[in-house]
């Protein structure tokens, strides 16, 4: 695997016939957790007897978040530069991770895989006893407005500290006391290698994850069918179910990353379960819980449920 240089250079590839093992460029941030990212998808299609060299880009997103006292960064500004790079020929597929991706994808992009999924749920980091062990007044690290608004529902006596940066970034900030307990993701750590005594993991029931959360989508030129053929190795259906329905809601809820909305789908053998969670700001006001269970994947009918359960029709 080798990483390349990120000026614009179209590659190029010798005439392919299907299953033969190809050379391929993935696009992906320079953060530690997407590079951890990238790097596995890499690993994965190398065991397939692909060659994957990695074309690694600074974001806006990145570049915004880098700066103090700026407010959280918006969903599209972690992936332009990434979708930059796959439309003008420089990478065959970028891994994102799925929360991270607009809800309506630039002309020409699909996402082509989506492997399984990770823990998907939230986890406190800084107290071992449970939300109850936080003492009223705590600082609570977040910048997400999905996070603080069911917070604030769960203990409103907490205080919210805007807290952003990579994931060590942040947990440094917590060792050095700047704040009491930190909100992440658990995937984030695991996909990291993080492990800490102080780690605490929250039930969905307690606070629904956002749309994606824990998922990985790889997005290529919907025209390449080289690639995406490629590609389809990593795919996993229930996860790829997973997201388009919780893709779906969040469409259907507005599509935006400033409005606090959880959901997520989780299908069995037995059917499909939907929890879901919004609120009219990040303090929690109006805030409404929502579960959908069918036993058919019929995701028209899962989502409008979903939708309607949170718009509190016919309530």
């Amino acid at each position: 695997m080798h990483r390349l240089s990120s000026r614009r250079r179209r590659v190029t590839r010798p005439v392919w016939r299907k299953g033969t093992p190809i050379r391929l460029v993935a696009a992906t941030r320079r953060s530690p957790l997407a590079l951890a990212q990238t790097t596995a998808i890499a690993a994965h299609l190398a065991a397939h007897g692909h060659q994957v060299d990695l074309l690694e880009i600074t974001t806006t997103g990145d570049r915004w978040s880098a700066t103090p006292d700026r407010p959280a960064a918006d969903r599209g500004m972690f992936v332009k530069e990434l979708e930059e790079a796959l439309r003008d020929g420089r990478a065959d597929f970028a891994v994102h991770s799925a929360k991270d991706l607009p809800v309506d994808l630039p002309e020409g992009l699909a996402i082509a895989a989506v492997p399984p999924r990770e823990d998907a749920r939230d986890v406190l980091v800084g107290v071992t006893g449970g939300l109850a062990a936080l003492a009223p007044g705590a600082r609570v690290g977040t910048s997400s407005p999905r996070r603080q608004a069911q917070l604030a529902v769960l203990r409103p006596d907490v205080s919210v500290t805007q807290l952003r940066g990579n994931v060590d970034t942040r947990l440094a900030k917590r060792d050095r006391g700047e704040v009491d307990a930190l909100m992440l993701a658990a995937a984030g750590l695991i996909r990291l290698g993080i492990q800490r005594p102080d780690i605490l993991v929250l039930s969905p029931q307690i606070c629904v994850p956002a749309p994606g959360q824990g998922l990985l989508a790889i997005e290529a030129r919907q025209n390449d069918a080289v690639t995406r053929d490629a590609l389809a190795v990593l795919d996993d259906p229930d996860a790829h179910f997973s997201l388009e329905v919780e893709r779906a809601i969040l469409r259907g809820m507005g599509g935006g990353c400033f409005s606090p909305l959880g959901a997520l789908c989780v299908p069995s053998e037995l059917g499909v379960f939907v929890s879901a969670f919004t609120a009219t700001d990040a303090t929690g006001a109006a805030a409404r819980s929502i579960t959908v269970s069918r036993r058919d994947r019929d995701v028209t009918q899962i989502v409008e449920a979903a939708l309607a359960g949170l718009h509190g029709d016919g309530q």
